[in-house]
């Protein structure tokens, strides 16, 4: 998440606040909210994001969370960072767990840092843009034509209709085929091109050579 100065404070506070009602365990306890990630594989590699963290590499340091359990079940407890490099492992990289990365840019620069965005990152599965200023709004949808596979404006990155909307990841992220639409049915088929001509040609040159 790349997050203007102007916000970051109210964000890191209502972040807190949400972050104390969230509860980790057994899903089958009716009052959680997020259990475990698959696998051992997932957790070791959720963890070393965060032990990375730990280590304040890109001046990296964790806000809220950074801690993980995996006693009696893979749990990585929602965790937010804070990093300085705006190109960090831990903010360009699919981490696939509750790790959410923020890079704090100047409000005048916002326009450089969606450009930065484009080319950030070979990954390109989902993307999301905030703004109450159209124009902005739209400039960075231009900007991200090609970077992602699923835009979305004004709503979360995780914000498509199931069965309604054509998903897909771009680039490291997927093919790009959009599972959920019709034009998905292609991906299963042989095209062929045919073309018919009723009228033979008896000239051997192009029209334009007249």
């Amino acid at each position: 998440m790349y997050i203007p100065q102007s916000l970051w404070e109210t964000f890191k506070t209502k972040f807190g606040q949400l972050h104390k009602q969230v509860k980790v365990g057994d899903v089958r306890d009716g009052s959680i909210f997020m259990s475990a990630v698959i696998d051992a594989k997932s957790f070791a590699r959720n963890k070393s994001y965060i032990d990375y963290a730990k280590t304040g590499a890109d001046g990296a340091k964790i806000i809220f969370g950074g801690t993980c359990d995996d006693s009696k079940g893979y749990f990585i407890h929602p965790t937010l960072i804070q990093v300085e490099n705006p190109k960090s492992k831990l903010i360009t990289e699919e981490i696939f767990g509750p790790i959410m990365t923020a890079f704090v840019y100047p409000d005048s620069e916002a326009e450089k840092y969606v450009r930065m965005i484009k080319d950030a990152t070979p990954y390109g599965l989902t993307g999301a843009v905030f703004s109450q200023d159209k124009d902005f709004l739209y400039k960075a949808k231009d900007i991200l034509r090609d970077a992602v596979g699923n835009l979305y404006l004004n709503d979360k990155s995780t914000g498509s209709i199931v069965g309604q909307q054509p998903f897909g990841g771009a680039r490291m992220s997927g093919t790009n085929d959009k599972a959920g639409g019709p034009h998905y049915a292609l991906k299963w088929t042989s095209p062929q091109t045919v073309k018919e001509t009723n009228v033979p040609s008896h000239d051997w040159r192009y029209p334009s050579m007249d």
